[in-house]
């Protein structure tokens, strides 16, 4: 590993300890992981979320259902979440919940902008009405972007955009929060209102316990779990991959840093991998095979005529590098083998305990 500066310091540690902390979408793959590191820190973790997708899933094989308050809600019901931020009163807020598959989303589309734009409103109407909130860091994703595949980065001043309905509406969501931290949360009357706002836009996030459909990794382990050729649908599609606790550290920092200075960091953030971590999904999905091992063949299943899918999408992470102090800490190498090691495990060991060792050798990484 090379010689890198900790996202994780003691300090880091202590801000969470004792701090009312509520996350959207805590079942899911990423709201998960953030739940279990979270109660490691010794927050008071209140989740609000759908029910998980299978039974497979991380939040249900680690049990951190049992260890924080673990509610069920539809980000879309604004009165239901006005209710819970009043009974529970967090002080931070992590809003993840949304639909996040590029494929579904032509399915769905209205479904989609209700859940990505409108839920994401409601959150931010919950926190405007809340008199405990002090920070909240609102989750979008690397496609939110007006994609024109070129080959540098987008930085965060960048147009927002997106083709199809899932890209788009995350483009739409930080519009809708851009508009109310001008209209509600401006940094210039913090002394009114005393929020700070802030989004999160993160890459190809990987990592043990996601099962979600038309995902790459969870479609290698299902395939190599059962000795099936691995179907590549976009084999030469180039993504920045990382692994998923690479962004939460990312959003745990953002978090403690706005509340220490709310005026300074309410803003967006991209969150990536390094330029030596942007692949094809065809090297990844061999990479998983071979950590893997198995008799699981690549099979290229890339149509001309295929639904649309960003070939190239990289983000500039510099910003967050020199205003935060936050860097990646792990190559794709490294990244490919936490993943693997998790999905290899996950059958006859404790989930949580697993998930706990990850964090830790995580953390150790400077």
């Amino acid at each position: 590993m090379e010689s890198m500066v900790s996202n994780t310091t003691d300090t880091y540690r202590n801000f969470y300890s004792g701090k009312r902390v509520l996350i959207t979408g805590h079942t899911g793959f990423k709201g998960s992981w953030l739940s279990i590191w979270l109660h490691k820190l010794g927050a008071e973790v209140i989740g609000v979320a759908l029910d998980p997708s299978t039974p497979n899933d991380n939040f249900v094989l680690s049990g951190i259902g049992d260890k924080i308050t673990d509610l069920r809600g539809d980000i879309r019901d604004g009165q239901h979440l006005n209710n819970i931020f009043a009974r529970f009163q967090p002080e931070i807020v992590f809003h993840l919940a949304a639909q996040s598959l590029v494929r579904l989303s032509y399915n769905i589309p209205v479904e989609t902008y209700e859940t990505n734009v409108m839920g994401t409103i409601h959150v931010m109407e919950a926190i405007r009405m809340s008199k405990s909130v002090k920070v909240g860091v609102m989750i979008t994703t690397d496609k939110c972007y007006e994609n024109k595949e070129q080959i540098w980065g987008y930085r965060e001043n960048e147009p927002m955009g997106g083709y199809d309905p899932y890209s788009s509406s995350k483009g739409a969501a930080e519009i809708a929060i851009s508009s109310w931290r001008r209209s509600y949360f401006h940094p210039q009357q913090y002394t009114e209102h005393s929020k700070s706002i802030a989004s999160a836009r993160a890459g190809n996030v990987i990592g043990g316990g996601d099962w979600s459909p038309d995902r790459i990794i969870p479609d290698c382990i299902r395939a190599l779990e059962t000795g099936d050729r691995i179907n590549i649908r976009s084999a030469k599609a180039i993504r920045p991959w990382q692994h998923v606790l690479e962004p939460l550290s990312g959003y745990l920092l953002l978090a403690l840093k706005m509340w220490e200075n709310p005026t300074a960091f309410c803003e967006g953030w991209n969150f990536g991998p390094l330029p030596e971590s942007v692949s094809t999904v065809w090297d990844v999905a061999s990479e998983v095979a071979k950590c893997y091992g198995g008799s699981s063949k690549l099979c290229d299943l890339s149509q001309a005529n295929a639904l649309h899918e960003s070939n190239i999408l990289l983000l500039d992470i510099s910003k967050a590098i020199f205003k935060l102090g936050w860097k990646p800490v792990m190559n794709l190498d490294e990244t490919v083998k936490l993943t693997v090691d998790w999905y290899k495990r996950y059958a006859k060991e404790n989930a949580y305990n697993l998930c706990l060792e990850q964090i830790e050798l995580f953390e150790s990484y400077k």
